[in-house]
Parts: C-alpha cells; sequence; structure tokens
C-alpha cells in the first residue's frame, strides 16, 4: 500500500469508528478526542446520519461527559451492571493495556483502542437488555478503572467475583452478584437469578 493510499485507510478508519460512536449517542468532545476528527466534521456526519435515523436525534445528549463517580454503585442492579461491563472490557484486554503518560490527554489512545472499546460496550448491550449504562458512562468507567480513582475491582471472599465498588468506603459490602442472588427468597424476586462474574 502505498503513502496515499494508507492515508486513505486511516482516515476512513476514523471516519467509520465516528460513525460507529454517533450510532451510540457518543458526545462530540469523547468522538474528537478518539478519532482526531474536528468538531466541524463531526457534527456534518451527526446531522447526514441522523437525518436517515430520526431516534437518533430524539436521544442525542449535549453537554459534557459524565463525570459522577456513584452513578455505578448507587443500586444493586447498576453496581452489577458496571461489573458485568468491567469483566467485558477486561476480557477486550481494555484494562490491561497501559495507561496515559503523564500530561497526555486520557483518550489519547490509539484508533483501534477505540474500536476495541466499542467491541466491549456492543457486547455488553448483547449481555444486558435494556442496558443502564449509556457509552459515556461505560467510557468513564473505563477511565475511572484505569486511573483507580473512586472505583476499584474487588474480589467477593463469599463467591469469588470481581466487583466494582466505591474505593472510598472502608467496609467491603456483599458484592451484587451475591446480593441479587438473595433476593428470590424475598417478595421483590427479580426475573431471573443475575450470572456470576468469573475472571
Amino acid at each position: 500500500m502505498n503513502c496515499t493510499g494508507y492515508r486513505y485507510y486511516l482516515e476512513r478508519q476514523r471516519h467509520d469508528l465516528a460513525l460507529r460512536m454517533i450510532r451510540h449517542g457518543a458526545r462530540t468532545c469523547t468522538i474528537r478526542a478518539c478519532t482526531g476528527l474536528s468538531e466541524d466534521r463531526i457534527r456534518r456526519l451527526y446531522k447526514t446520519f441522523a437525518a436517515e435515523h430520526e431516534a437518533l436525534a430524539a436521544r442525542r445528549r449535549r453537554g459534557k461527559s459524565p463525570r459522577q463517580t456513584v452513578f455505578f454503585t448507587r443500586s444493586t442492579r447498576l453496581q452489577y451492571e458496571s461489573s458485568l461491563l468491567a469483566a467485558v472490557l477486561t476480557a477486550f484486554g481494555l484494562l490491561s493495556s497501559a495507561p496515559p503518560r503523564p500530561g497526555r490527554p486520557w483518550q489519547a489512545f490509539s484508533v483501534g483502542f477505540a474500536e476495541r472499546f466499542c467491541d466491549a460496550y456492543e457486547t455488553h448491550l448483547q449481555l444486558v437488555a435494556s442496558s443502564r449504562i449509556s457509552f459515556e458512562h461505560a467510557w468513564f468507567l473505563l477511565q475511572l478503572l484505569h486511573s483507580d480513582s473512586g472505583l476499584a475491582l474487588t474480589r467477593c471472599r463469599r463467591c469469588d467475583t470481581r466487583y466494582v465498588r466505591d474505593a472510598t468506603d472502608p467496609l467491603h459490602r456483599a458484592c451484587p452478584t451475591c446480593k441479587l442472588q438473595a433476593l428470590p427468597a424475598r417478595r421483590c424476586a427479580p426475573e431471573r437469578s443475575p450470572v456470576p462474574l468469573r475472571a
């Protein structure tokens, strides 16, 4: 492949990644950080795509990306879903990848890294019907787990699964899997017991 062909390939790769992230409702700033495309070009891509997909325009969110750590642990169900997503991110090798160098924007990974993240998030959506974790929240969770700030992955002493917990909480409470598996004995039983999060 000559230089011109390679440049076209890279440009097409970034273009396709941007469209993929737009489908998931990613914010402009996140798409720009992952693809290197200008905000103007991302907006034009969005307008072109939204013209054919009306549902996208209805769910698009503007403003700053999520920054509340408590979102992932504020309920047992959300904590379980966050733990499941963390297991998927681990399976795709996203948590074992080297963190960014000091002074470098966290999101400044390769396009290939962002593509793997999309693969992982789409796998999560297949595992969890009507997921409560948006693409932006999933991206934020990956940042938190990489930086060890606010959240931590801990192994449950009871069931040996790994789960996401509040790193500032000194009490190692029961993991969400154990909590949810105990629910059928109560009146408000879930539709099905959760799958253990082996990792």
